[in-house]
């Protein structure tokens, strides 16, 4: 595995903060949440990868190189949350 430099890892903890919310997109492991699963990020380590919480109770990280997320801005967020709340019959 190659790691990411000192830059590309201060880049990404300037460009996902902790409380960005995303998506997954894309995720190469069989206990991946499934793909359109939102999340928090907690934090990003030292090899650059996301620390999440996503909404479905995972914890499994965002690994940078590999798995794909894409950033939410509010006001996806805020459709998204009302989407889900509505019941359906």
């Amino acid at each position: 595995m190659n790691f990411p430099s000192r830059e590309t890892v201060e880049r990404l903890r300037r460009e996902y903060p902790a409380g960005t919310r995303v998506e997954l997109v894309r995720m190469d492991d069989c206990q991946a949440p499934p793909v359109g699963t939102h999340g928090t990020v907690l934090g990003v380590d030292d090899t650059g990868s996301l620390l999440m919480k996503w909404d479905n109770g995972s914890g499994l990280n965002v690994v940078c190189g590999e798995d794909i997320v894409k950033k939410l801005d509010s006001v996806t967020t805020i459709y998204s949350k009302l989407v889900s709340s509505e019941k359906i019959c």
